[in-house]
């Protein structure tokens, strides 16, 4: 019996994860060139080097793309925070490490973190209640450990509620200042100021 012949892959065809991540890393590139408002499918078309039809066959539009591209970089938030509080301990210090993670974040992504901070806030209802569901979650990780450091009085007791919102409305004017200017630099010379700023306004010893 003659055998019969093994089925080779073809070459240079990226499957559909592949396809999609092409598709998604092409529309970060076009929104941080030419802003959501000005650019249009057929731009990210054109940079993924796809098709219209591979575009719409993940993404109904611009609007569910630029949604994806936001959902991934707050997963990539979320797990790089979560890597940094594991083995931490204490609520002082957990709280410091997601502070840190988070800059850090922003500071390895920026067209990303161009997207959740300033593209986001002219998108409409929709993209506001993604943009406060994001804001509240990490919200709520800062809060938790911050209780925990009064708990375990690390720091003396205070209203952890208005300590988180102070903390992350200074954090979110600092990334603003950043992605506009390009200064000053978030990990060289923003971090150190502000954990000793955050420490001292808790109570706590930098």
């Amino acid at each position: 019996m003659t055998p019969r012949p093994r089925l080779r892959p073809a070459r240079g065809r990226p499957g559909k994860a592949a396809t999609r991540q092409k598709i998604l890393q092409a529309a970060m590139e076009v929104f941080a060139r030419k802003g959501y408002h000005q650019a249009v499918v057929d731009d990210i078309v054109k940079a993924s080097r796809t098709s219209k039809g591979a575009v719409y066959f993940h993404f109904p539009g611009k609007a569910e793309l630029f949604s994806a591209l936001v959902d991934e970089f707050a997963a990539r938030l979320a797990s790089t925070v979560a890597e940094a509080i594991e083995g931490r301990r204490g609520g002082l210090a957990k709280v410091q490490a997601a502070l840190e993670s988070c800059l850090g974040t922003f500071a390895r992504h920026r067209e990303s973190a161009r997207l959740l901070v300033i593209e986001s806030v002219s998108l409409g209802p929709a993209y506001q209640a993604k943009r406060q569901e994001i804001h509240g979650r990490f919200a709520a990780l800062i809060r938790s450990y911050l209780d925990q450091a009064v708990e375990e009085g690390s720091i003396p007791p205070l209203n952890t509620e208005v300590a988180t919102y102070a903390w992350l409305g200074a954090v979110n004017e600092l990334v603003i200042q950043w992605l506009h200017t390009g200064r000053p630099d978030l990990t060289r010379d923003v971090l150190p100021t502000l954990t000793a700023l955050f420490l001292r306004s808790i109570g706590a010893r930098s």
